[in-house]
């Protein structure tokens, strides 16, 4: 730093300000100093900034290594959100959320010396009393039904099914068929108990639920079943991929869809506008939630708040063209 300062013709204490990322250095004077920096080939130590001050500026996500639209929506978000704020993030993928692999990635990122640790796994175990989160970092959770002492984010995936429920009820039709995400999904569980008590709560028959795997081709072989009985006017899927494969299936079929069969998704992928028909589809906002986990955490680390109630983000009903009044 002092060859920088030499060479710059500035304070030691400018370069600290501009290795450190402060404002308050005026930009002739920040790009003097950085041009210095390239010519002496100094960068700065995060390592023994961090001994000093404590902080490391890295951010851990401990992330289920199974895939999924909403897991890969949300991640984009929190990095975003970590980077705005100056922040590394440094993922570490689950293939099981069991108690040895939950305790094993957080070890491993205590030995990588991040500040904090976002939780974003769906599975239902994290919900389970077993699983205990390792104390010693601040921790915030995604989409967790579970009563932990750290700060919960989740979407609101209850009023989002009856949302969607409600809108294909009002249309005038009778009942609602369903089409699941897995059983172990925390967001399908509560998408798929709050279609049936939306269904209980208007007084309507609760028809039989098929389950798929949140991708296209199990929603098309629950929508070849669902096709072949003409009973079914409306059909609710737990996600959009879902949907779509729902769609293929009424198509070949020979259902017309929304004359006769309506469909409602869930998540309002940027694909959906473009589905035939467009869906109607309820929007659920990943940028919020890994904006608020993020802020979240960040306060913990801060030691400005202690952890309160959950936060939820709300969702929104996106009505297209796949949905109409049942046939007469």
């Amino acid at each position: 730093m002092a060859d920088v300062a030499r060479e710059a013709g500035v304070s030691g204490q400018t370069v600290s300000r501009v290795a450190n990322g402060r404002t308050n250095v005026d930009d002739t004077t920040r790009e003097r100093v950085l041009a210095a920096m390239r010519r002496v080939g100094y960068r700065p130590n995060s390592a023994a900034r961090a001994l000093r001050n404590g902080k490391f500026r890295s951010i851990g996500v401990i992330i289920s290594a199974l895939p999924t639209f909403g897991n890969s929506r949300t991640l984009d978000a929190i990095a975003a959100a970590v980077v705005a704020e100056g922040f590394s993030i440094i993922l570490m993928p689950v293939t099981r959320p069991t108690q040895g692999e939950v305790t094993g990635a957080f070890g491993k990122l205590n030995e990588q010396s991040v500040d904090g640790v976002v939780i974003l796994i769906e599975q239902h175990q994290l919900d389970q009393s077993e699983i205990e989160l390792p104390h010693g970092l601040p921790v915030v959770v995604i989409d967790s039904s579970a009563r932990y002492d750290y700060p919960v984010v989740d979407t609101d995936q209850a009023d989002g099914a009856a949302q969607a429920t409600r809108h294909l009820l009002g249309l005038g039709h009778h009942t609602v068929w369903h089409i699941a995400g897995p059983p172990q999904s925390y967001a399908a569980e509560r998408r798929r108990k709050s279609w049936q008590a939306t269904l209980e709560g208007a007084g309507r028959p609760v028809p039989p639920m098929s389950t798929g795997d949140w991708t296209p081709e199990s929603g098309y072989r629950a929508g070849q079943r669902l096709a072949a009985d003409p009973a079914v006017t409306a059909v609710f899927a737990a996600n959009d991929q879902m949907a779509l494969g729902l769609l293929r299936a009424l198509h070949e079929a020979g259902r017309s869809v929304p004359g006769e069969v309506s469909v409602v998704g869930f998540d309002d992928m940027d694909e959906s506008a473009h589905f035939w028909p467009p869906l109607t589809t309820i929007r659920q906002s990943f940028e919020a939630v890994g904006r608020h986990a993020v802020a979240a955490l960040l306060a913990e680390i801060a030691a400005d708040v202690e952890a309160g109630a959950p936060v939820t983000v709300p969702t929104e009903l996106v009505v297209r063209a796949s949905t109409a009044p049942p046939p007469e």
